[in-house]
C-alpha cells in the first residue's frame, strides 16, 4: 500500500511540474479530447461540405491530362497554349480579395455556389473549343472557379467553425481537392481514350454541378454570432482554459505590416514554381520517354499525396506553432525542386512524386494557420484574400515562363534550376516571418 502511496505522490508531484511548464496542458488536452478537439457536431457537416465544394477545385487537374491531345489535335506551341490559358490564374488573382469581402460579407455558401455552377458551364464550353482566343476566353471563367471554390471562402468559414483543431479541420477540408485532383487525372484518362478530350470535359462539368452542389449547399453555413467551439472547456483541472485565439488585426493595420509582406513574397515564389512545374509536368514526362497514361497516373498521384499530407501538417500544427509547420512545409517545397533536376535519373521520379505531392499540398493549410495565427479570424477573409494576389505574377508567369524556355532551348532545364533557387530564397523570406507570441492557435508549444 505505502508503495502505492508513493507512487501516487510521484505522479501528483509530477503532474504539477508538467502543469507548470505548460507541458501537462498539452497532455490533457490530447487525451481528455482526443485527436478530434473541437471538431465534432456541426463543425464536422460544414467540414465535409467544404471538402466537397473543394472536390470542384480538384477538378482544375483534368487540364493536364487533356492538354497533349489538344496540342496533337491543334499544332499549338507549348508556350502559346500556356499564354492564353494565363488569364485563369491572372483573374483567380484579382478575384481572390474580392472572393474575400463577397465571404466575409454574404458567407461562404453562396459563393462556393455561384463557382460550382460557372464550373460546370465553363467546362461544357470548353468541349467546343476550336481556336486558341477559345482558351484564352474560357480561362477567364476559371480564374473565377478558382477563387471561388479555393482556398478563401471554405477556409474562413471551417476556421469560424473550429479553434482548437483547425489544423486537422483544414487538412481535411483542402485534401478535397486532391481527391478531385486524383478522380479526374485517373478517369480523363480512361475518358480520353475511349471518347476523347471533348466529351471528358463535358461529363466532368455536368457532374461537378450535378454531384457536388447539392452537397456543398446542404452542409455548409456560418456559424451563430454567439458561437463557441464546443469541447472547449476551461474547467479541465489539466489546463488553465481554452487556447486564446490571436489577437484580431484590422485588414488596414495587417497590410501595413512587414510579415504581411513577406508572406506575399515566399507566397508568389511558391506559385511560380509550383503552376508553372503543374503546367508542365506531364509534357516534361513525355519527353522523357513515359507514356501519357503513365504520366498522367503519376501526375495522379502527386495529387493524391496531399491527401495525407494535409491532413498529416494540419495535425503537426495542431500541436505545434504555425510557424514551425510553415517552415518545415517549405524546406520540403525546397528539396521538391532540387530533385525536380534529378528526374532524369533512374529512380528520381518516384521520389520528386512523393515529395512534391506531400509540400505543395500541405501549403493550402500552412497559410491560412498563420495568416489566422498573426492576424486572428475577424479579417481573414480580406487579409489573406489580397495575399492570393500573389497568383498574378506567380502563377500567371510560372507556366509561361517554363513553356518559352522549352521552346528556346527544347529543354525544361534551365527553368528547374530557376525555380530550385527561387524556393531556398523563399524558405529563407520565410524565416523572419514572426509568430504570434505565447501559444499558437490550437496548439501549446
Amino acid at each position: 500500500m505505502t508503495g502505492f502511496c508513493l507512487c501516487g505522490r510521484a505522479r501528483n508531484v509530477q503532474r504539477s511540474k508538467l502543469k507548470r511548464c505548460g507541458v501537462g496542458r498539452a497532455v490533457g488536452v490530447w487525451f481528455r479530447m482526443g485527436i478530434w478537439g473541437d471538431l465534432r457536431g456541426p463543425a464536422i457537416k460544414v467540414v465535409l461540405g467544404s471538402m466537397t465544394a473543394q472536390l470542384g477545385l480538384g477538378c482544375m487537374y483534368l487540364a493536364q491530362t487533356l492538354t497533349p491531345a489538344m496540342l496533337g489535335e491543334f499544332g499549338w506551341s507549348r508556350g502559346d497554349f500556356m499564354a492564353a490559358g494565363s488569364p485563369r490564374t491572372f483573374i483567380a488573382a484579382l478575384a481572390s480579395p474580392i472572393v474575400g469581402v463577397l465571404t466575409q460579407r454574404f458567407g461562404a455558401r453562396p459563393v462556393v455556389a455561384v463557382s460550382l455552377l460557372l464550373l460546370g458551364s465553363v467546362y461544357a464550353l470548353t468541349s467546343r473549343v476550336d481556336a486558341l482566343w477559345h482558351v484564352f476566353a474560357l480561362s477567364i471563367g476559371i480564374g473565377f472557379v478558382v477563387a471561388g471554390v479555393g482556398d478563401i471562402a471554405v477556409g474562413t468559414v471551417v476556421s469560424k467553425w473550429v479553434q482548437r483543431s483547425r489544423g486537422l479541420a483544414l487538412g481535411i477540408v483542402y485534401s478535397g481537392s486532391n481527391f478531385g485532383g486524383l478522380i479526374v487525372s485517373i478517369l480523363g484518362a480512361v475518358w480520353l481514350v475511349e471518347y476523347g478530350w471533348r466529351s471528358t470535359y463535358l461529363f466532368v462539368g455536368v457532374g461537378a454541378v450535378v454531384l457536388l452542389l447539392p452537397v456543398s449547399m446542404w452542409l455548409i453555413r456560418e456559424p451563430p454570432a454567439d458561437f463557441v467551439p464546443v469541447g472547449v472547456d476551461s474547467a479541465d483541472p489539466l489546463e488553465d482554459g481554452p487556447p486564446s485565439p490571436a489577437e484580431d488585426v484590422d485588414f488596414e493595420q495587417a497590410i501595413r505590416s512587414r510579415d504581411f509582406w513577406l508572406l506575399g513574397l515566399a507566397l508568389f515564389i511558391f506559385y511560380f514554381y509550383y503552376i508553372g512545374v503543374t503546367a508542365n509536368f506531364v509534357l516534361f514526362l513525355t519527353d522523357q520517354g513515359v507514356s501519357i497514361a503513365r504520366a498522367s497516373a503519376s501526375f495522379g498521384v502527386t495529387v493524391f499525396l496531399g491527401v495525407t499530407s494535409k491532413v498529416g501538417i494540419g495535425l503537426f500544427a495542431d500541436r505545434w506553432p504555425a510557424k514551425t509547420a510553415l517552415l518545415v512545409n517549405f524546406a520540403l517545397v525546397a528539396f521538391a525542386s532540387l530533385l525536380l533536376l534529378g528526374i532524369p535519373l533512374a529512380g528520381a521520379l518516384p521520389i520528386f512524386i512523393v515529395v512534391h505531392g506531400v509540400s505543395t499540398a500541405a501549403q493550402n493549410v500552412v497559410y491560412p494557420l498563420i495568416v489566422a495565427e498573426r492576424f486572428g479570424t475577424r479579417s481573414m477573409a480580406r487579409i489573406y484574400g489580397t495575399l492570393m494576389l500573389a497568383l498574378l505574377p506567380g502563377g500567371v508567369l510560372g507556366p509561361i515562363f517554363a513553356g518559352y524556355l522549352f521552346d528556346m532551348r527544347g529543354s525544361y532545364t534551365l527553368a528547374f534550376q530557376i525555380f530550385a533557387l527561387l524556393n531556398l530564397v523563399g524558405f529563407a523570406t520565410l524565416c523572419f516571418v514572426r509568430g504570434r507570441q505565447g501559444a499558437s492557435i490550437g496548439s501549446r508549444p
